[in-house]
C-alpha cells in the first residue's frame, strides 16, 4: 500500500506541471518578449534557476534599453524544464528604484503614449505605455513592495490590466 501511495503521488506531481507549447517568438529592441527556452538562451538569458517543479526563471545581466541601464532582466518559463515558454520579459535595477524611469523617458521621446491604471480604491497601480502599430505594451509599477519592475508584454495579452 505504501508503494502505491508513493506512485500515485508521483503521478499527480507529474500532472501538475503545465504541458503546453511555447508561444511564437516576439522580440522588442533585442529582448525576447515571448518564446521558447531556446529563444531566451539565444538572447543571452542563460542564468537559469528552477525555483519549483513547474517553472524556471532565466536572467540576463547588464541589459541596456532606451538609453538606460544596466538593468537586470528575466523571463519566467512555464514547466520545470522551461518547455512551456514565456509570455513577458521583466526588467529592474537592483539598487535604484527610479532607474527604470530612464526607459519610460526614452519611450515618451519616441512617441509612446501612457495611461495609468490607478483608481482611488485599488493597489498595484501600473503606468502602461503603448504605441500605434507596436506588437508590445510596456507596464511599469507605480506602487511596489520590493524592486520597481518594468514588464514588456505582447499586445495580445488580455490577462493583464489595461487603461
Amino acid at each position: 500500500m505504501k508503494h502505491v501511495s508513493a506512485w500515485l503521488a508521483l503521478l499527480l506531481l507529474a500532472g501538475c506541471g503545465p504541458q503546453r507549447k511555447p508561444p511564437p517568438r516576439l522580440m522588442f529592441e533585442g529582448l525576447p518578449v515571448t518564446g521558447s527556452l531556446a529563444d531566451a538562451r539565444r538572447a543571452g538569458f542563460t542564468d537559469c534557476v528552477q525555483p519549483d517543479y513547474i517553472s524556471m526563471r532565466c536572467r540576463k545581466h547588464g541589459v541596456m534599453l532606451e538609453g538606460g541601464g544596466p538593468y537586470e532582466a528575466a523571463v519566467d518559463l512555464i514547466g520545470g524544464d522551461g518547455g512551456g515558454g514565456f509570455y513577458e520579459v521583466v526588467l529592474w535595477h537592483d539598487t535604484d528604484q527610479y532607474a527604470v524611469y530612464k526607459i519610460t523617458e526614452g519611450l515618451e521621446h519616441a512617441g509612446w503614449q501612457n495611461c495609468s491604471t490607478a483608481t482611488p480604491d485599488e493597489k498595484g497601480d501600473q503606468l502602461i505605455y503603448t504605441h500605434a502599430g507596436a506588437k508590445v505594451r510596456i507596464s511599469m509599477d507605480l506602487s511596489y513592495w520590493a524592486k520597481r519592475r518594468l514588464r514588456i508584454l505582447p499586445q495580445t495579452n488580455t490577462r493583464d490590466r489595461r487603461c
